[in-house]
């Protein structure tokens, strides 16, 4: 009797082991999931425009990106990261940035300056934890930085805006000595390179990935498929027309951030080159079979587009995403964005900038009211249709079919 009774025990004990060990687990986990803090798969560049193309929602994006910008901090926000670590300040001071106070409003966590041996603390993949101002790497602590909050953006913005008049003159200063080395360029066109694609009098779009261009692209669309402009798309900005369903005719820029697709779907290429004529994004246009034509110049890749499109004939410049404010050629980070700016004045007059269309224009007939009205117009219609003698004529001919079909139905059965 004892010895079953120890039998019937080891079963208990063995039939219960498994369920108490799991039990146990779950209880050893549990902590481990409740961790304070941001936890997430760690994805790490030092250029903030190649991270976006791969990050996921929930990542933490590790990057080193000095004065993050709006349109660096729009894409960070769109792919839905859990949290970000800077190696470097978001705020540098320079000038009143905006991308920090964009993720600050996203309620995503920014701790800024861990320094750059966050690179090789951390390898891609490997799922960290940003808790206040530290990262964690399982239970090691891999870097330490600043956490930004209202309180220390607040006051960072505040000290960039103090000190915005050295930007400004930084500015133009750089507007000068940009006028004196590519004058040239600017008054005459030379160093303009002679294209395939016929600009002549013609409507020219211009998309950059840049602010708003998402609905400024939406709003244009009855635009383009009235006036059927040359799409011109400026790096990233040739993704944006093909994401949008349309093939861009004229691909410009340094080619670091568009895709193999979009470089193979048939446009025109033209390399933005240095001043003294080296492309480095020539070998990998070459690499995939394509002819790209190089535009040496000192400005920016949408200053080339721009610039192109004015020197070839084109009637009006419509651009979509490009800088047109002083903050936001400061925003930007290119040394005030002198190029630009005067690239703007040698266009003149026959550019139109689309980042307010959207804004401006919005269609006040509802979707409702609509309904409604194409109902109104088929019931009016239908009754002068019924008064007429035309209409008389009909309904006898129908009643007639519709009998006709009855009969046929009936001796079918």
């Amino acid at each position: 009797m004892t010895a079953a009774a120890g039998l019937t025990g080891a079963r208990r004990s063995l039939w219960q082991t498994p369920r108490t060990m799991k039990r146990a687990t779950r209880r050893r986990g549990r902590p481990a999931e409740q961790l304070p803090g941001v936890s997430g798969v760690a994805r790490l560049d030092r250029r903030t425009k190649d991270l976006t193309k791969r990050l996921r929602p929930g990542d933490v994006a590790v990057i080193d990106h000095v004065d993050i910008d709006r349109v660096s901090a729009d894409a960070l926000v769109s792919c839905g990261v859990g949290a970000i670590v800077n190696a470097a300040p978001s705020i540098s001071g320079r000038y009143p940035n905006l991308g920090p106070e964009i993720l600050l409003a996203a309620g995503i966590p920014l701790v800024d300056s861990v320094g750059t041996g966050v690179f090789a603390a951390i390898r891609e993949g490997a799922t960290v934890r940003v808790e206040g101002d530290t990262v964690y790497l399982g239970d090691e602590v891999v870097a330490k930085g600043t956490p930004q909050d209202a309180g220390t953006i607040g006051a960072a913005m505040a000290e960039a805006r103090a000190g915005l008049h050295t930007q400004l003159e930084a500015f133009a200063a750089n507007t000068m000595e940009y006028l004196l080395k590519e004058r040239a360029l600017l008054l005459d066109g030379i160093g303009v390179p002679d294209v395939r694609t016929d600009f002549t009098g013609r409507h020219v779009l211009v998309v950059v990935r840049g602010y708003d261009y998402r609905e400024d692209l939406a709003t244009l669309r009855p635009y383009i498929r009235e006036y059927r402009p040359l799409l011109v798309g400026v790096d990233g900005g040739a993704d944006a027309l093909v994401e949008a369903g349309y093939r861009p005719d004229v691909i410009v820029g340094d080619m670091d951030s568009v895709s193999d697709s979009t470089l193979r779907s048939g446009a025109e290429v033209v390399v933005h080159a240095y001043p003294d004529g080296r492309a480095p994004g020539l070998k990998r246009v070459q690499d995939l079979g394509v002819t790209g034509v190089v535009f040496p110049a000192a400005g920016t890749s949408e200053d080339v587009a721009l610039l192109l499109a004015d020197e070839k004939g084109a009637a009006l410049i419509v651009a979509v995403g490009t800088h047109a404010t002083l903050v936001e050629f400061l925003d930007k980070g290119r040394q005030g964005m002198s190029s630009t700016f005067l690239t703007r004045l040698r266009v003149g007059g026959k550019l139109i900038d689309a980042k307010g269309v959207s804004r401006l224009y919005r269609s006040r007939i509802s979707t409702g009211s609509l309904v409604f009205l194409v109902l109104a117009a088929l019931a009016a219609m239908t009754a002068a249709i019924l008064v007429s003698s035309v209409g008389r004529y009909y309904g006898v001919f129908v009643h007639d079919q519709w009998h006709s079909f009855v009969f046929w139905v009936s001796g079918l059965l």
